[in-house]
């Protein structure tokens, strides 16, 4: 049971890391900052201007609930520890 929190803890950091950078690199990508890289607006006489994008708050909400579980299974380990022959 141990190993197997430890490992699932160790996963939860993992995942959450890897899709808290994946919604960086989202907002990075759609973001104002990609006006100058689109090919139709260096056209001349072409005017761009960037209007808004979708909240993406619900996304940042579920890094933290990400985070939040990776806690609450690391709290876990203690408890779980503490009920193997390792713990006298």
């Amino acid at each position: 049971d141990l190993a197997v929190t430890v490992i699932t803890t160790f996963l939860w950091l993992v995942s959450t890391s890897a899709w808290a950078k994946a919604l960086a690199d989202i907002k990075i990508s759609t973001g104002a900052s990609i006006i100058p890289q689109i090919e139709s607006c260096k056209a001349p006489g072409t005017t761009c201007h960037f209007a808004s994008v979708t909240s993406m708050g619900t996304l940042n909400v579920s890094v933290v609930f990400g985070l939040l579980n990776m806690v609450l299974w690391g709290g876990n380990i203690w408890f779980v520890y503490k009920d193997t022959n390792l713990h006298n």
